[in-house]
């Protein structure tokens, strides 16, 4: 295999000096020439905050790094030296910008016979920076899962609980994942800051509600809801929806339901409360809403104990009412009707 070289003009030593000087400056990295007793003999291209050039030479690490660091690098740079084997670490400093994280790659050398030391020193603060945002959104991301598995594991069991065939229960528990998926797609848009509770109501009425022309009422507060209270919210809202268009006003082809998000104080502290009304008619036959049957469990257990909150569900042969109250941990008013 053949090999090609350009050559051009010769450059001094001090032009190739000037030319490689430039390039560390670009690149934002600096170096730091020490000999076999850690002293230091040359400095380039550091960051400002560090001790000037001139008065670091002839003195040790702790010149640079202060005391602490000092000691520490002594140690591995004396390492160095014995083995030969290069080193890798990083050390931290006060600036007026904030601390700033500093990696230094360290290298025996060879020169005029005896060994020395090369350190290249360059900014890492904004790769650290990137590496903590990316491991704390991995750590989210996997309570987030695990929260998520949880839930879809308690609703396939709570739906097998009350299942009379395989169909049923494929049935139900598909609309529930549905549901759940609709509530997640939300969250997720909003890079899992949560959903606003119109959106979400939206959200899970449109598979459902048959008149687009004449749209769900939904009055008061448009609550921005956490992750957890959107999820939870979302399957409340299912619930009462499904039986809606098998038993209620949507099946009917009535649109007297109404949602209403109101804000309220409890015990002393802020809260909403998310009132469903539904007229039923006098055409409503069955429910899905019996004594002992997931979708009272739904609305009146797991979702006011998943919010911290509380509820209550009333059924009369005209009506459906149902009220959930959701303390201020798992919401936020961003925006209020003038």
């Amino acid at each position: 295999m053949s090999s090609h070289s350009i050559s051009g003009p010769e450059f001094s030593t001090a032009s190739k000096t000037l030319i490689l000087e430039k390039a560390l400056s670009g690149a934002g990295i600096g170096v730091i020439q020490q000999d076999d007793t850690l002293g230091i003999r040359y400095v380039e291209n550091l960051p400002a905050h560090f001790a000037a050039s001139s008065a670091t030479l002839g003195r040790d690490d702790a010149a640079l790094f202060g005391e602490v660091d000092g000691v520490r690098l002594g140690a591995i740079k004396q390492q160095v030296l014995r083995n030969g084997e290069p080193a890798v670490t990083e050390v931290e400093s006060t600036t007026s910008e904030g601390v700033r994280i500093y990696e230094l790659k360290i290298e025996r050398i060879l020169e005029d016979g005896r060994f020395g030391l090369l350190s290249v020193v360059s900014d890492v603060t904004d790769t650290r920076h990137r590496e903590r945002v990316l491991k704390s959104l991995l750590r989210e991301l996997s309570h987030r899962s695990k929260n998520l598995l949880a839930i879809i594991q308690g609703i396939a069991m709570q739906t097998a609980r009350n299942t009379i065939s395989l169909d049923f229960f494929l049935k139900k528990f598909r609309g529930r994942l549905q549901s759940l998926s609709h509530s997640q797609d939300l969250i997720t848009d909003s890079s899992w800051r949560g959903a606003y509770l119109f959106e979400l109501a939206e959200k899970q009425f449109a598979p459902y509600w048959p008149d687009r022309a004449s749209p769900l009422r939904v009055q008061g507060v448009n609550a921005h809801l956490s992750p957890n209270a959107a999820v939870h919210i979302g399957l409340a809202l299912h619930e009462l929806i499904v039986n809606s268009a098998a038993h209620g006003a949507i099946a009917s082809g009535a649109s007297s339901i109404s949602l209403e998000c109101r804000e309220i104080e409890t015990e002393g502290r802020v809260a909403i409360q998310i009132v469903w009304s539904e007229l039923l008619g006098l055409s409503r036959s069955g429910s899905e809403f019996e004594e002992k049957s997931f979708g009272r469990t739904v609305l009146e257990r797991v979702v006011p104990t998943s919010v911290a909150g509380s509820a209550s569900f009333q059924m009369t042969p005209h009506s459906i009412e149902y009220s959930l109250t959701v303390p201020e941990a798992e919401f936020e008013i961003l925006t209020r009707s003038a």
